[in-house]
């Protein structure tokens, strides 16, 4: 008759102690790694679950886009509200007001209550690497109004910002907007930053404004409503706008 299960386990144990070899002694550590496991991945899976539910898609933008100058007027020109951003694509605190009030911009601007004026300034072309990036984006950003891309584009100059001290090259800008479907003369246009004076006059233009520089401070981003600047951290600058 052959041997039980625990008979085979007594005498594999005994074989291994006359060989000098003490058996690990059976816990509840494995099991108890296997429950931990269990609960961990409960865990993730809520976790992910409750991320899908806040989730919410980026805001597509459906509105007009006009170009004077080195200005983009974004919405309807009628819309109530005129909102005017100053913004220099180098800007880590541009970035930050992007990302925090991009999507609630644009739903204002889809929905026509407001218009945006985005001016291309340049405060920072000494800070980068290749010099001269803020000029650089500002006049591609321009050149990808007249390409009927200006939205995809302004938002891909701050996704893919580059950090203080770097820079992005005339052929990375082009590609962008390749990438992007830019329509006509994009990389004409950007090659040969035709609006370099305009986003110079412009800043300086904006520096010496009351109503962008009270004081005569000026920074970006300003950002005023009906020609009043507005605090950038307060959350509800928008709404309070827009109604």
């Amino acid at each position: 008759m052959g041997r039980s299960e625990r008979e085979r386990r007594q005498a594999a144990q005994a074989r291994l102690q006359a060989a000098g070899i003490t058996p690990p002694r059976r816990s509840g550590a494995r099991r108890g790694l296997a429950i931990a496991g269990i609960v961990l991945a409960a865990a993730l899976a809520v976790g992910a679950y409750l991320a899908w539910q806040n989730y919410s898609a980026p805001v597509e933008p459906a509105y007009a886009v006009a170009r004077d100058g080195v200005v983009v007027t974004a919405g309807n020109p009628a819309a109530p509200v005129t909102v005017d951003v100053y913004e220099d694509y180098l800007c880590p605190a541009c970035k930050q007001f992007e990302r925090i009030y991009g999507d609630e911009i644009t739903a204002a601007l889809n929905d026509g209550k407001v218009k945006v004026n985005y001016h291309h300034i340049a405060i920072l072309d000494d800070r980068s690497n290749p010099p001269g990036y803020s000029t650089r984006a500002g006049n591609a950003a321009l050149c990808a109004a007249d390409a009927g891309i200006f939205p995809a584009f302004h938002a891909r100059l701050y996704t893919d910002q580059p950090g203080e001290g770097a820079g992005r090259t005339v052929e990375e800008l082009t590609a962008w907007g390749t990438e992007l479907g830019a329509t006509g003369d994009f990389a004409g246009c950007v090659a040969r930053q035709e609006n370099t004076r305009g986003i110079a006059d412009a800043t300086a233009a904006a520096a010496a404004d009351p109503a962008a520089a009270p004081g005569g401070r000026f920074g970006t981003p300003t950002v005023l409503v009906n020609r009043t600047k507005i605090d950038v951290n307060d959350s509800a600058w928008l709404s309070k706008a827009a109604g």
